[in-house]
């Protein structure tokens, strides 16, 4: 952990959930209809502490630490699947049983989160959609595909915290403050810590006979069912990983969705528009 003291931008109660793999951290703050943020790839749930404490004051805000990430338990020894995180996901919902949610999410969050609308559409009332993907894209940066190299990609990624780190200046156009930094980067601080960092690097199918090719399929071809319920999508256009051409994507299986697309963001919207987001959350889950 950073000694820098970030915990004060953190002020929630951990909570735990045992699942495949684990104890899963969770944040369970305030009442009324939830609202559930989902993470992606290299952050954890810190990143959505501006909304967390918004959100609290007149709903029931959620966010999961995805096993391997954050607060949770990081075992060595598990798959780290795209379905394993969608199954850990759709437990903490059930569990919790909630239901005319608002999902809100980022990166692999994405991926996750519609993992778990497909299967459940009747639980989500809409959607706020940042710089992410619930379907399958024909490449990956070279940035990203540096990081698969056998060997070299884990050493980087794990031995030299190239990605976690790296993200500090490389997701973000606006710059990060030193409590900031020091929050995302603190339960990422050995080789062990960063497993899931890699493995997520990994876990990202780009063809049919990658284990999560059908995952993701699946949750394409369940998209459909979600078309109608309203989503916005609150863009950074700066983003080298999820580029416009996601938003776009999106845009095109969601012809109803309100479209908001910030020229000067980058990957890590929730932290170059901290504000801009935060607002458009508190509207859409009005």
């Amino acid at each position: 952990m950073s000694a820098v003291d970030w915990r004060s931008e953190y002020p929630f109660e951990s909570r735990f959930l045992g699942v495949d793999g684990g104890r899963m951290h969770y944040v369970d703050e305030g009442a009324g209809r939830p609202v559930l943020f989902v993470h992606g790839n290299p952050t954890w749930s810190f990143y959505w502490r501006a909304g967390l404490a918004a959100m609290r004051e007149t709903h029931r805000a959620i966010a999961v630490d995805h096993i391997g990430c954050g607060l949770s338990d990081k075992p060595q020894e598990w798959p780290y699947r795209l379905a394993d995180h969608i199954d850990n996901l759709e437990r903490l919902v059930l569990e919790l049983n909630l239901r005319d949610i608002t999902l809100v999410v980022h990166d692999w969050g994405g991926a996750i989160g519609f993992g778990v609308a497909t299967r459940h559409p009747d639980r989500f009332r809409d959607f706020v959609v940042t710089n992410t993907a619930a379907f399958r894209a024909p490449n990956i940066p070279i940035r990203i595909a540096m990081c698969r190299i056998p060997g070299i990609g884990e050493l980087a990624v794990r031995g030299l915290n190239g990605f976690a780190a790296a993200a500090t200046f490389m997701a973000t156009e606006k710059g990060l403050s030193p409590t900031a930094k020091a929050g995302l980067l603190a339960p990422y601080g050995t080789w062990a810590d960063r497993i899931a960092t890699h493995r997520f690097v990994l876990d990202i199918p780009m063809n049919a006979s990658h284990p999560s090719w059908d995952t993701l399929a699946t949750i394409e071809a369940g998209l459909p069912a979600l078309a109608a319920k309203p989503m916005r999508l609150v863009w950074g256009e700066r983003d080298w990983c999820f580029t416009p051409w996601f938003r776009q994507e999106f845009e095109r299986r969601f012809p109803n969705a309100q479209r908001f697309p910030l020229a000067d963001i980058g990957h890590y919207v929730a932290e170059d528009a901290r504000e801009v987001l935060v607002g458009h959350i508190r509207e859409q889950a009005a």
